[in-house]
């Protein structure tokens, strides 16, 4: 990477300690423990009102943790105030200088630091061909779009080769297509930069597609973390099996067990699951989490090892696939999705269709 180019660099890893905070006798964070290794993309992923907010606050300096402590390559950074941190922060909101050009606007992070634009020239030209901005680099911000205003504002933030980089739902003011572009420059200058990126986001598939770990927040403590793949396909609980993507949910009974396998249960109806990884300890009421897009639509019973009968109730189509609503008798009401393309059943309602999966489509969630 060319000398002067923002994150040359290597990343730097933080740990959370028992992090605590409380307003009051409400516990915002409760007693999290976190390592974030060394140039790695980390999203904190939940609902409003998870923490996640607060946890990345109390990282870049700006909320007083209650307890616990901050580590950033194993120093302790909790209470070193913001100025002392060298982290960059992106917003939301931007929060660009309006009365600078875009290069002033990136100047000023150095410009505070003492180095004057002269000396900082060549860190600005660098850090704004990271963001494609370079030819825009005497324009106001009321002359950008919300997504140059947004790259200005990344720009800003690395300029001065932050330790790491804190994003607050940096793409939540913009429409849909322009956030799926700027998650893939996102997720390129994460590559480029080498520099330890901390995410947050309510938006599950922004965190799917951009995350070498997943954080998921749940009243303030971890819920469950890993890389993307893993969350989606094994949620521990139904929270997570909920909250990342969708999922049915069956509520059964053991009936037999085998060596990887045990039936079930469900609505008077015996199912296969293939076992969960503590297998040996499935007993009495279970429940599965079931993935929509993992469910067979035929007009016939499939070949599937479960099978179940039903009627569409709704359906949606969404151009790449059909979103369905499938009553039955047996569990009620499930929802499956299908390619629009190569869809096997007329998308009508009152259609009755058949629901097909194997063993090892759905997984063991604990109920919370």
């Amino acid at each position: 990477m060319p000398e002067g180019t923002p994150g040359a660099r290597s990343g730097h890893a933080l740990s959370l300690r028992n992090l605590s905070k409380y307003y009051g006798a409400t516990a915002a964070v409760d007693g999290v423990d976190l390592d974030v290794p060394r140039g790695s993309f980390l999203t904190l992923l939940g609902p409003s009102g998870s923490g996640k907010t607060t946890i990345l606050m109390a990282i870049a300096g700006f909320v007083e943790p209650s307890g616990g402590s901050i580590l950033l390559d194993d120093k302790d950074i909790t209470r070193l105030p913001p100025d002392k941190r060298n982290f960059g922060m992106v917003f939301q909101g931007y929060a660009l200088f309006p009365h600078m050009t875009v290069a002033d606007n990136i100047w000023f992070p150095l410009k505070v630091r003492g180095v004057s634009k002269a000396d900082a020239s060549t860190k600005i030209k660098n850090a704004l061909e990271l963001v494609q901005m370079g030819h825009l680099a005497e324009r106001f911000p009321s002359q950008l779009s919300g997504g140059q205003q947004q790259r200005v504002a990344l720009a800003r933030a690395i300029v001065f080769e932050p330790d790491l980089l804190l994003l607050d739902e940096p793409l939540s003011a913009l429409d849909k297509k322009l956030r799926a572009d700027l998650q893939w420059e996102l997720k390129s200058l994460h590559q480029r930069l080498g520099t330890t990126f901390i995410y947050v986001t309510h938006d599950q598939e922004e965190a799917l597609s951009m995350s070498d770990n997943i954080v998921i927040l749940r009243d303030g403590q971890i819920e469950q973390e890993g890389v993307p793949g893993d969350l989606y396909e094994k949620p521990a609980t139904k929270f997570v099996a909920d909250f990342l993507g969708k999922s049915n949910f069956l509520q059964g009974k053991l009936a037999t067990k085998q060596a990887d396998t045990f039936a079930y249960v469900c609505g008077g109806q015996t199912l296969v699951q293939k076992g969960a990884p503590d297998h040996a300890k499935v007993t009495g009421d279970i429940l599965i989490a079931l993935r929509p897009e993992k469910i067979t639509l035929t007009p016939q019973r499939p070949s599937t090892t479960n099978a179940v009968a039903g009627r569409i109730t709704a359906f949606n189509y969404y151009g790449s696939a059909y979103h369905f609503q499938v009553g039955t008798e047996a569990m009620g009401e499930l929802i499956a999705t299908a390619p629009a393309w190569t869809c096997a059943v007329e998308p009508s309602i009152g259609n009755e269709i058949w629901l097909g999966w194997e063993p090892d489509a759905s997984v063991v969630v604990r109920d919370r």
